[in-house]
């Protein structure tokens, strides 16, 4: 191949063959006209929800439109439709906010949303239940804190994930910030129907300052053009998901990553990165053609040369991916149906010649930041886990009026980690016997006081909020977790590394099928249990047993996990364990006394 491809957009390759027939939301994107559609009229009009065509564009514009599934049953009974709300996703390239960014967003989330703020997976975070009436000025406040909903959803780059440390002793970590922030700004979309619509057409400068630089993030340019150069009339086939990691702290996930950036240090700078493609979580139960997959290593890119790499790898994904079938149209097909070597060949048009191999490294450590420590500025770091994202006050233990008092009194840089957690920037040495006696004055557990369990697990929200639920997830996780941890005290296996990761369907949000174990809502309150993973990230694990209700859950693990009490090597994770049994050999220490269904 020779040169870019031309991106297609009426059905007809460049050959003269016809192409296969498109979804409907391809249509949709491409009459558009540049991600308006009609939502702008839309929300002069006295109803509560959007229509179906708007309801795909505003996902690009970063809200998804949901409904509050517990009022389901009681409106249906009074003869009234369903209760409509909106999800906002704010996009933060590396999990970075500034202390009067925070205290900004928890004001907004009182003004417009249910009391609470969310910590997503990908860095991010989350307003809930945003009534259609709140919409504008949800988006618009966020916007006046110089941030952006932009991109954060929709078929786009979405968040780029960074190692959110502020580790400063070699100078690595800051460069790897400062790329993240170059990639969300080079892949962002150039539609100015985002700033006319919840903007009132008025441009606004996102500023980074990040390494004394500033620079627009996430928006629009102002020079006049529409033109969308690297994504064109159709944007991409579907979701895109960049992140950068060291192989010393896989801390994002890099190979559950669409684009995964690994990168390789020589002489305490980064002096290049593998460029790992195709990896993601989503499938649909049944479906054989959907399918987790971890990202494959591609080529070696010299750092000088990042931005333009990960360009041609979004184009090739632009023109090649499946735009007929949204199931099977992320570009881990593309990579699994083609081989790693011919994606090189075609990449290789993309880049202009043919890119060197990758280099051999492997991952060797994840890290969760968490507890304190030096950032080597002479400045500290407090990470504070946070169960399941979710800041919110319940009873004693007053997350989010908690977290709120500590920012204004610290005035700290937050930045977001890939498990949901939050970690306290650019403290004083002497601040933490205060900073910990506020987390007892409200309630709020320190990070020694957790199980190692729940350190390293992880739920997505699930029910009653999102569409795609089919399961809950977020609200009876910790009773799971409650559960899990009595079984491995009396065990004896309390102290040991074990994540688990559980979603209400099998998109997979909180990235299920890379841990230890992993728990997949299949029909109602029945899931599949997985269980094979590495803390590593670097492997996927496999299922165990299907359509567990949700009560058996912990008592179908429970063999498993007394047999690998018994019969574990030295050093060996229950995710290492599993990986050796193999599914048919840990199948069998099931019970056999089927579930009643």
């Amino acid at each position: 191949m020779s040169g870019e491809a031309q991106q297609d957009t009426n059905g007809i390759a460049a050959n003269g063959a016809k192409k296969p027939g498109r979804s409907a939301v391809e249509g949709i994107k491409e009459n558009s006209c540049a991600l308006r559609g009609t939502i702008r009229a839309e929300l002069q009009k006295d109803s509560d929800h959007f229509s179906e065509q708007d309801k795909q564009l505003l996902k690009f514009h970063g809200t998804y439109q949901q409904e509050d599934r517990d009022a389901r049953k009681a409106r249906r009974i009074e003869g009234v439709g369903k209760h409509y709300m909106f999800m906002v996703r704010c996009k933060i390239p590396g999990g970075r906010v500034t202390a009067e960014q925070y205290l900004a967003l928890d004001k907004l989330a009182d003004a417009y949303g249910n009391g609470t703020l969310r910590f997503t997976s990908r860095q991010g975070i989350q307003f809930h239940g945003v009534l259609k009436t709140h919409l504008k000025d949800t988006i618009a406040g966020i916007n006046a804190t110089l941030l952006t909903t932009l991109g954060a959803c929709g078929d786009v780059e979405r968040n780029v994930m960074c190692c959110p440390a502020p580790l400063h002793q070699d100078g690595v970590h800051a460069e790897m910030q400062e790329t993240a922030r170059r990639l969300a700004l080079h892949l962002a979309p150039r539609s100015k129907a985002y700033h006319e619509i919840w903007l009132n057409g008025e441009p606004v400068t996102h500023l980074s300052q990040h390494q004394g630089k500033t620079n627009r993030i996430g928006v629009a340019p102002v020079d006049g053009t529409e033109e969308e150069p690297i994504y064109g009339k159709v944007y991409l086939p579907r979701k895109f998901k960049t992140g950068l990691a060291l192989p010393e702290d896989n801390c994002i996930d890099v190979y559950g990553q669409d684009l995964g950036l690994l990168a390789i240090v020589e002489d305490r700078q980064i002096a290049g990165y593998n460029l790992l493609v195709g990896g993601s979580m989503g499938m649909t139960h049944g479906n054989a053609n959907t399918f987790p997959m971890l990202a494959k290593p591609i080529c070696y890119v010299p750092a000088e040369d990042i931005i333009e790499a990960a360009e041609a790898v979004v184009k090739l994904f632009r023109d090649h991916g499946n735009r007929a079938d949204r199931k099977r149209a992320r570009i881990k097909y593309l990579v699994h149906d083609w081989g790693v070597e011919k994606f090189r060949e075609v990449l290789a048009g993309y880049l202009g010649g043919m890119p060197a191999q990758p280099r051999p490294v492997s991952i060797s450590g994840y890290h969760l930041h968490l507890g304190w420590h030096p950032q080597g500025d002479g400045k500290w770091f407090y990470g504070l886990s946070v169960e399941n994202g979710r800041v919110k006050d319940v009873g004693s233990m007053r997350l989010r009026s908690g977290l709120r008092a500590i920012v204004e009194r610290f005035r700290p840089e937050l930045r977001l980690t890939g498990m949901q957690d939050v970690l306290l920037c650019n403290l004083d040495g002497s601040a933490l016997p205060l900073l910990e006696r506020m987390l007892e004055d409200y309630g709020i557990s320190r990070p020694t006081q957790l199980s190692k369990l729940r350190q390293y697990s992880m739920a997505c929200p699930a029910t009653p909020t999102c569409g795609l639920a089919i399961s809950e997830a977020e609200r009876v996780f910790p009773s799971i977790l409650n559960e899990l941890e009595r079984l491995l005290q009396a065990l004896g296996l309390a102290r040991e590394t074990l994540g688990v990761r559980m979603t209400g369907c099998p998109n997979g949000c909180a990235r299920p099928y890379q841990s230890d174990i992993g728990i997949v809502g299949r029909s109602g309150d029945k899931y599949v249990i997985y269980v094979g993973g590495h803390v590593l990230g670097d492997r996927l694990n496999f299922p165990l047993k299907d359509l567990v209700p949700r009560s058996e859950i912990v008592a179908t693990l429970e063999p498993l996990l007394r047999h690998y009490k018994e019969e574990r090597r030295p050093g060996e994770s229950f995710g290492d364990y599993c990986h050796r049994l193999g599914p048919d050999h840990a199948r069998a220490l099931l019970p056999t006394v089927a579930a009643v269904s």
